[in-house]
């Protein structure tokens, strides 16, 4: 099958799939590719990371070329290769996405199966964290504990007062999203990796964070990617129909007291790709991509018709609310071989605000605990 800027779906969710995208968008741009060397610039003087904007650029599939893009919201200055400028080595294969807690960053390198912990004071290294099975996302509970889902058959638990590997859970394949609700976890299963849609039996877990056994589980359409928690405490939950658009993709909400489905909005064909489901600050506007981004009030009874910021020729492929102002921030991947690039847009207006300069494959974003703060 042959994707085009108008017929994509959720390429960050299997490294395979990226590789092969990566091949033919190779083929197609040059018949003597080069793999750019990312390009180290000295860090301005005095800089601190504890207040701004973290762009996780994914990087190639096995070309070890994952970055951290850092953008101050003080002055608007953008500083490439974080990761690597001060610690003197490459951050690793396919970065996956970022959390911070405590004075830390967290950074999921999937490729490379480890967790990058550094301190936002400097961005120097604290621990390296390995033993994952192809880490996708981490859900913080407190300074003792984190989870993070994994492409292979676990939920890895952390133990945060050591940095290490407590014990895992295991599932039936790949495991996505997280959301916390009461002592209990929610998390997205999307079935065996490398089987057809047809086969999978997608289902959000439930597992009782006392306990960390998995204690019920939720039907869902198939591969449910995005979880989001609204103002009156209802999940919602991208499904994307599977990558081979087997079903109608689905934006389903669960009442997490009674562990049902409670309400379904199935998009009208098989060749929607909705992805990277957000939720603003205040709780109660969604956004996802689908060729464009789109904006949806969590009071709506029916699916958006057209995008709030449509992507026109853009290759939109990450998507970030920021806290303190609502504004969009969406990533274009651009080809996936030659360095990507963020827009942030007015969340009123949908209009431009500026351009960001970012890594290969821009995929997701980190907004500090302080630049959340309003």
């Amino acid at each position: 099958m042959i994707l085009d800027k108008n017929n994509i779906f959720f390429f960050s969710f299997s490294k395979y799939i990226s590789f092969i995208l990566l091949i033919t968008a190779v083929i197609s741009c040059s018949k003597n590719p080069v793999r750019e060397k990312n390009i180290i610039n000295p860090p301005p003087g005095n800089t601190t990371y504890e207040n701004g904007i973290f762009v996780v650029n994914e990087g190639n599939f096995n070309w070890g070329n994952a970055s951290i893009t850092f953008i101050n919201p003080k002055d608007t200055t953008v500083e490439q290769n974080v990761f690597e400028t001060h610690n003197d080595r490459s951050l690793g294969d396919v970065a996956e996405s970022m959390q911070s807690f405590n004075g830390k960053g967290f950074i999921i390198v999937n490729n490379s199966n480890r967790i990058e912990v550094v301190s936002l004071k400097d961005f120097t290294s604290v621990k390296s964290i390995k033993g994952f099975n192809s880490p996708r996302f981490m859900v913080i509970i407190d300074s003792t504990k984190a989870y993070v889902t994994n492409m292979q058959n676990t939920i890895t638990v952390l133990d945060l007062s050591t940095l290490s590997i407590k014990k895992s859970i295991s599932t039936i394949g790949w495991t996505e999203s997280l959301i916390q609700y009461n002592n209990y976890l929610f998390v997205s299963s999307i079935g065996p990796e490398n089987v057809a849609s047809s086969k999978r039996n997608p289902r959000i877990l439930v597992i009782d964070i006392k306990s960390d056994q998995v204690v019920d589980s939720i039907k869902t359409g198939k591969e449910p990617i995005g979880m989001v928690m609204d103002k009156k405490e209802k999940i919602w939950v991208l499904c994307t129909g599977g990558y081979d658009h087997f079903e109608l993709p689905t934006l389903v909400r669960i009442d997490p007291s009674l562990r049902v489905v409670d309400k379904t909005f199935s998009f009208p064909n098989l060749n929607a790709t909705p992805s990277r489901l957000c939720i603003n600050a205040q709780r109660d506007t969604l956004y996802f991509l689908n060729n464009g981004v789109y904006q949806m009030p969590v009071s709506s009874t029916t699916l958006p018709s057209s995008p709030f910021i449509p992507a026109n020729d853009h290759l939109f492929y990450g998507l970030g609310i920021q806290p303190t102002n609502g504004n969009i921030f969406v990533s274009d991947a651009k080809d996936y071989v030659q360095n990507g690039v963020v827009y942030q847009y007015n969340q009123v207006t949908g209009s431009l605000i500026t351009t960001f300069p970012a890594g290969r494959i821009p995929g997701s974003f980190c907004f500090t605990s302080q630049s959340k703060k309003k």
